[in-house]
């Protein structure tokens, strides 16, 4: 066993373990209850309203997908670093947990919770993956689900605690107002991007194998602008892949769900991207579609088939992008490190990037932003608040057992509540949310 496949629970191995360390790791996330949960969780678009779009487990798989895809190119176009690109398994356990930890209702619940924590240590959403993966799950007496080093490194987004990254000066709050409703002030319950202060002992143990000058490094933040927090500045190899499979799904995929569902139209898409901004992807598909992109029409030829009536031709074109972004790789070497899992990171070439920049700013004006989108989100954080305020009262009464022993076994915190929150379901909030506060709803006979 290499250092990168230790565990931070040893145990006995059975000796006829056919499976690598990885193969392992990856069979315990898909066996996970949290990864079961993510199906029952928003990805941008309300559960219920349609069963066709994405839901954060969908998207995970994806990302899978995605992410493999980019290793395996990588590979090809690096040859020289191929020995320390991950493996298969490894790569779909890293992207495949990489939204472990969101709380219902995506971003407002993770705001909503943040604001929840404000004076007991925060809450962000990539922190309680690391949280879940290292203490929650049940496949070790002590450590979670027990995942190798390697695995765990490649998880690790922000390497620096919320203790550290977290600007005093910006302290959650609800917005002042005159009425009778408090709302939250999602400027000021926006979490910094970090690990939970609770996970310092894992991630420590992670980050054991390197150099103090480069751990160091690694883990230093760059401070916050005014009225913002702290950033970490530096990510592993593995984790880069994971990350840059995250963006294009996030861009690509995310658009073809507004698109299918005509939240947005042509019209607004040729507004903004217009013949100079998709240049380089008309120029590169001319170059490797002459047929389809003519040189006469590549940019009408883009734009219809973006929305055809025909599905399988926006499949096509859909297809084709995330093909783009596979065959615009670069590998950056990261100044300051020796170590090649800190050394090199996976990215894309300044216009494959600024494209994919694009993708993501207009789903975010045109679909995250659309009022329709923001009502249900604005909804979900209001019961996050609600009910987790209400456990928070009166735990004994409101927790249910298994969760309460808990609470009390680790001294009352409100940490314990606040993972049986962020790990609920948006259809389990909303049941938990009327069942409390909705006169003419439940029953003693209910079971949630």
């Amino acid at each position: 066993m290499n250092i990168w496949e230790e565990r931070f629970e040893t145990s006995a191995s059975g000796a006829s373990e056919a499976r690598t360390a990885y193969d392992v790791d990856y069979g315990r996330i898909i066996h996970s209850a949290a990864f079961r949960r993510l199906q029952g969780k928003t990805q941008i678009l309300n559960l219920g309203d349609s069963d066709f779009y994405r839901t954060r487990l969908t998207h995970s798989l994806e990302v899978s997908q995605l992410g493999v895809g980019l290793m395996k190119r990588a590979r090809t176009e690096f040859p020289d670093l191929e020995i320390h690109f991950p493996t298969t398994t490894l790569m779909q356990t890293i992207c495949s947990v990489h939204d472990l930890g969101h709380p219902p209702y995506g971003h407002g619940g993770e705001v909503a919770l943040n604001y929840c924590m404000r004076n007991s240590g925060g809450f962000e959403g990539n922190g309680q993956s690391l949280r879940i993966l290292s203490k929650l799950e049940h496949f070790s007496k002590d450590a979670g689900a027990n995942l190798t080093r390697r695995s765990l490194l490649g998880i690790l987004k922000y390497p620096a605690p919320y203790s550290r990254v977290a600007n005093k000066d910006i302290m959650p709050s609800k917005g002042d107002s005159s009425g009778s409703l408090h709302l939250l002030d999602r400027n000021n319950c926006k979490p910094p991007k970090c690990y939970l202060d609770t996970e310092k002992q894992v991630v420590d143990w992670v980050l054991s194998v390197f150099s103090d000058e480069e751990l160091a490094r690694f883990t230093s933040v760059a401070p916050g602008k005014e009225g913002k927090h702290g950033k970490p500045r530096y990510k592993s190899l593995d984790c880069s892949i994971m990350e840059l499979a995250d963006d294009i799904s996030n861009a690509v995929h995310d658009l073809e769900d507004a698109i299918s569902l005509k939240f947005v139209d042509s019209e607004d898409f040729r507004a903004f991207f217009t013949v100079d901004r998709c240049r380089n992807y008309i120029e590169y598909q001319q170059r490797e579609r002459p047929k389809y992109f003519g040189s006469n029409n590549a940019y009408d030829n883009f734009i219809s088939g973006m929305f055809a009536r025909d599905a399988s031709r926006r499949k096509m074109n859909i297809s084709m992008l995330v093909t783009y972004f596979l065959d615009h790789l670069v590998m950056h070497e990261v100044e300051g490190f020796s170590n090649p899992m800190l050394k090199y990171n996976l990215d894309l070439s300044p216009a494959a990037r600024q494209l994919m920049l694009d993708f993501k700013a207009f789903v975010y004006d045109k679909l995250i932003q659309k009022p329709s989108v923001q009502h249900l989100e604005f909804k979900g954080q209001q019961m996050v608040v609600d009910v987790f305020e209400i456990i928070a009262h009166e735990p004994r009464r409101f927790l249910p057992s298994e969760a309460y022993g808990k609470y009390v076994e680790h001294g009352e915190s409100l940490r314990e509540i606040c993972d049986h929150v962020a790990g609920m379901t948006d259809n389990y909030l909303m049941q938990m949310y009327e069942r409390l506060l909705s006169p003419r709803v439940g029953s003693v006979f209910d079971h949630l």
